[in-house]
């Protein structure tokens, strides 16, 4: 499959409960339809396609590409997403550019220097969260990869910064948490206007096309990226902090009390027998 110019390109992001649909010519956006959809992009995503679609006259076959925001996210959402892009892929023929969604929010602040960090909600009151810097001539640099943890851990991407820009559903849900850890490590906090705290299909057309010009198109078998810690530390957080070994240590003392109290128990009514 031969990688196109992206003349018009399609952008879905579904990765989270607010639900985002772009036409792009160019940089150019055609037409952009958004909305909450938390637990709905099953029975609202295509009726968004169809609005965009129609407001530009344009049809599935005029497309050059498709791009779609791959996660970390939402399982259902981002499976929505991907499967909807698969589905014309399949029948057009035309190229997928997944492009990673907290990659794609940082694509909202084009403008902003130092560092930025993207936070979106996770479950179990943890979020995913990654670290960016916009540097003049070379692009988008990667700080820190995708992460997934509680709210507090976003800090350890600010050691050695003295400020840095945080924003999304997480921040917006957790900021008081993360704003503490931050702060304690005596790192400043910048914030920004509501309009950019959400994911945008603009956002993930944008980092789309400029990974299309360096060929990075999405391979045959696509699936949604997941960020998941492993099952050591979710046991670790959950056991508040106590690792495996301590606890091991913690049983053993406990036995160990439990039979020098119980032999001296044992002892004494003897004696008084």
């Amino acid at each position: 499959m031969t990688a196109p110019s992206a003349e018009h390109l399609l952008a879905v992001d579904t990765a989270t409960a607010w639900q985002s649909v772009a036409l792009l010519r160019g940089e150019q956006v055609s037409a952009l339809a958004e909305q909450d959809a938390a637990g709905s992009h099953a029975r609202s995503l295509m009726g968004a396609i169809d609005r965009v679609l129609g407001e530009t006259g344009l049809r599935l076959t005029d497309l050059q590409g498709l791009a779609v925001s791959i996660g970390p996210g939402s399982f259902t959402g981002l499976r929505v997403g991907l499967a909807t892009m698969l589905g014309f892929r399949a029948v057009l023929g035309t190229s997928i550019i997944p492009v990673p969604t907290l990659e794609a929010m940082a694509w909202n602040l084009r403008d902003v220097e130092g560092l930025l960090i993207p936070v979106i909600k996770s479950r179990h009151n943890e979020v995913y969260w990654a670290a960016y810097e916009w540097q003049p001539g070379q692009g988008l640099r990667t700080h820190l990869a995708e992460q997934v943890g509680s709210p507090s851990s976003v800090a350890r991407a600010c050691k050695g910064v003295t400020g840095v820009t945080l924003f999304g559903d997480g921040w917006q849900a957790y900021g008081q948490e993360i704003r503490q850890a931050a702060e304690a490590m005596g790192v400043t906090v910048r914030e920004v206007d509501a309009d950019c705290q959400r994911p945008s299909a603009v956002s993930v057309g944008l980092a789309a096309r400029l990974r299309l010009a360096t060929g990075q198109v999405g391979e045959e078998a696509l699936v949604p990226r997941y960020v998941q810690r492993t099952e050591a530390e979710v046991k670790f957080d959950e056991l508040q902090g106590v690792s495996a070994l301590e606890r091991r240590r913690e049983r053993v003392a406990k036995k160990l009390a439990q039979r020098k109290t119980g032999g001296r128990t044992g002892r004494d009514s003897r004696a008084k027998s």
